[in-house]
């Protein structure tokens, strides 16, 4: 394999990376973290706390996401200044920096932030609306990464 081959392998492996994180921590964490009484027979865990629990987890997914933005981005100009445009690949990585941004920088921010003011201010109708747009995001997230990986693996090995 050439140096490009190479490159896009990389990237191709971390876009791959971050929709499995994406994936797991949205199919399976989630449902393990929110319904703890079904797996823990002494400790049981009230709402706010599995809450907590998963606000720590995005926290630090948050680390991921923003590398995962300066590593989509980096590639996808270095695509567009080299020539190799392409509408889809930039579409879905334009929405995969956006969705991630959204969600590790404003929608995991704030949720912390009214978790830090204690469950009340969880059992809000606003933390509901904020926790229902994250979801949103993190769909929408998922869609365009596997959008991003399925598109620029076609043009890896297929061409346009």
């Amino acid at each position: 394999m050439n140096r490009k081959q190479w490159t896009v392998s990389l990237y191709l492996l971390w876009i791959a990376m971050t929709l499995g994180a994406v994936l797991v921590l949205g199919i399976f964490v989630a449902a393990v973290i929110f319904h703890s009484d079904q797996f823990l027979s002494n400790v049981l865990l009230t709402h706010y706390n599995e809450g907590i629990l998963m606000g720590e987890i995005f926290r630090r997914f948050g680390y991921w996401a923003y590398l995962s933005v300066v590593i989509i981005m980096l590639f996808e100009l270095l695509e567009y200044k080299q020539g190799r445009r392409d509408a889809i690949a930039m579409t879905a990585a334009l929405a995969s920096v956006s969705t991630l941004l959204l969600f590790s920088g404003v929608y995991t921010a704030k949720i912390l932030q009214m978790q830090a003011m204690g469950p009340e201010a969880t059992e809000s109708e606003a933390f509901a609306n904020l926790h229902a747009a994250s979801e949103i995001d993190f769909k929408i997230l998922a869609l365009a990464l596997a959008v991003l990986f399925l598109r620029r693996m076609r043009l890896m090995f297929i061409g346009k």
